[in-house]
């Protein structure tokens, strides 16, 4: 059993050393030594006693002993074998913290958070963020918010305004589900290793409603993609990566009053919308 704070460097040197851990670059592990993060991080997601929690990647537990010391539930999904024995120990005085072995991205998540509104909270490896993210907003689970630690450049691009150089479609994915903001930047000293990229935690709080009116989401999301196919070029030149025809562009984009000369990356989360309702309209029409 560990006692002590897990989430400094003595104490993640001394269970490396302990279980001989190697970090692996290939599964992005870098670990919290700064308890500090771990506060703000649980502080962000205003846990409650009893709430549900998602932990993707507890790694050794730095995390996970913050989310269970405030009374939530957390059930925490690693993939790296090695790091089950590890997690047994430093978490074994929690008696509301659940380890499954698994892949996020495979395991039957309802099942796992009893099919119940939960919290997810976590450490994110860098290597699969965006992927992890999209799959969980897409999946319109019971999820009342996201708390995670990112890449800060990737936290900029979830909250980026149109026309700016990091607006893409992540940003609108992202601000079309949740109403994110950054919490806190997170230097590279603050993880063993240390990586070679400042982080950033960002919070994203699940909207009750998307923010636009869209008569299709697969339509708007349409509209995203063509938007940001090839960024340099104008929106009715992205549109072609669509298969649609000419004519069919032109009627989109006269429908929806949206001057095809413009770059996708300048165009709101309204505009898409308009796009996307347009574009599903002709199409219903025509079928």
């Amino acid at each position: 059993m560990i006692e002590s704070v897990i989430a400094s460097p003595e104490v993640v040197h001394y269970i490396c050393k302990r279980f001989g851990i190697q970090m692996s670059k290939k599964l992005g592990q870098n670990f919290l030594i700064k308890r500090t993060v771990v506060d703000k991080i649980v502080q962000a997601a205003e846990l409650e006693v009893g709430d549900a929690v998602l932990e993707v990647g507890p790694g050794i537990g730095t995390l996970t002993q913050g989310l269970a010391q405030s009374g939530a539930n957390v059930t925490s999904v690693e993939l790296d074998r090695r790091l089950l024995e590890v997690l047994d120990t430093t978490l074994e005085a929690y008696d509301n913290v659940r380890i499954i072995h698994g892949d996020v991205l495979k395991v039957n998540i309802p099942e796992l958070m009893d099919h119940k509104p939960f919290k997810v909270v976590a450490n994110l490896p860098y290597y699969i963020t965006t992927p992890i993210i999209m799959s969980l907003l897409e999946s319109k689970l019971p999820i009342e918010r996201l708390v995670v630690m990112v890449q800060k450049e990737v936290a900029e691009r979830m909250i980026a305004k149109p026309g700016t150089k990091m607006y893409g479609a992540l940003s609108v994915a992202v601000q079309y589900y949740t109403d994110p903001y950054i919490v806190m930047d997170v230097p590279p000293k603050a993880f063993l290793p240390a990586p070679e990229v400042t982080s950033a935690v960002i919070c994203c709080p699940l909207r009750s409603e998307p923010p636009v009116k869209v008569h299709s989401e697969a339509y708007f999301f349409r509209a995203v993609k063509a938007g940001f196919a090839q960024r340099r070029k104008t929106f009715s030149n992205t549109m072609k990566t669509t298969g649609l025809n000419k004519e069919a562009i032109e009627a989109i984009l006269a429908k929806a009053n949206i001057d095809g000369s413009r770059r996708g990356e300048t165009f709101t989360l309204d505009e898409f919308a308009l796009i996307g309702n347009a574009w599903y309209e002709l199409e219903q029409k025509n079928t």
